[in-house]
């Protein structure tokens, strides 16, 4: 077992965005593009693409299957769609974006490999999430440089090639070796979720509910993420501060207790970010 002791994120602790000032504009807040949903799928990325807005990003757009476009649109007019039938419609996209967050329900088809290996290519900040980590596991793509990375206990064991057992009987040990075997920032998901940053830090958030457990909570987690990267927050900072909104908020609903959609944490986290960093 590991004897390295993480810093608790609380109040004290976690990191916050600056006000904003008074002729502040949208292009000062980043421009994230959100890349998933294959058939059958096109609710993930667009559960992280709303909260990237909710959570104050400047603009973002999401890469999609063409069949998703009108349903997105519909929901969320705010978004910018558009729908993807290969990575040379995706490259001009990721051209004009700061940072990218990918493969919420992206799946591992011969469409989803293609998209993966370009973002793989780009040079801006991004955050891996779900297939994007199994493609990765299965040493597909390469995970560009000082990427951040958000596995669940299953997806850590593939990353590792252990299994979950293994991950679960220490997972400060199990985030440090990720962070070293892939060099990235990465944030082992589940009771106690564990940030291992590249600038050594190592954190723990206690925060959460078991009525968190369900679909689309990982996908909101890493459209917070991509929003406070894209407001200028170092890679630990964002990571920190979204895991702490985001179990902060999940323990609240879930007082309630069972049923929560991941959907109902968007107002509770925005209230939540407000309070910890007002916008004036």
């Amino acid at each position: 077992m590991t004897t390295l002791k993480p810093i608790i994120l609380d109040k004290a602790t976690v990191p916050k965005l600056p006000p904003r000032p008074l002729d502040a504009h949208k292009g000062q807040f980043g421009h994230l593009l959100i890349i998933g949903g294959d058939h059958g799928t096109g609710g993930a990325p667009l559960l992280s693409a709303e909260m990237a807005l909710r959570a104050g990003a400047g603009m973002v757009s999401m890469a999609t299957r063409p069949e998703h476009i009108s349903a997105v649109l519909a929901r969320r007019p705010e978004i910018m769609c558009l729908g993807i039938h290969s990575a040379n419609q995706l490259y001009p996209l990721t051209t004009k974006a700061t940072g990218l967050v990918v493969g919420m329900g992206l799946g591992q088809s011969a469409w989803s490999h293609s998209l993966l290996s370009l973002a793989a290519t780009i040079n801006k900040p991004q955050v891996w999430d779900a297939d994007a980590l199994n493609l990765l596991a299965q040493r597909k793509v390469n995970l560009p440089k000082d990427s951040i990375i958000t596995p669940h206990l299953g997806e850590a064991a593939r990353l590792l090639g252990c299994d979950i057992k293994t991950i679960q009987q220490d997972k400060l040990q199990a985030a440090v070796e990720i962070r070293q075997h892939y060099q990235c920032t990465v944030v082992l998901k589940g009771r106690g979720t564990i940030i291992a940053g590249l600038d050594n830090s190592l954190t723990l958030c206690k925060h959460g509910h078991p009525a968190m457990a369900g679909a689309g909570l990982g996908d909101i987690l890493a459209g917070l993420i991509g929003a406070l990267l894209a407001q200028q927050l170092s890679a630990t900072e964002a990571t920190q501060l979204a895991v702490w909104l985001h179990a902060r908020a999940g323990e609240q609903l879930g007082k309630q207790g069972r049923g929560l959609l991941a959907s109902d944490l968007f107002p509770i986290i925005r209230q939540l970010l407000e309070e910890h960093c007002p916008c004036l």
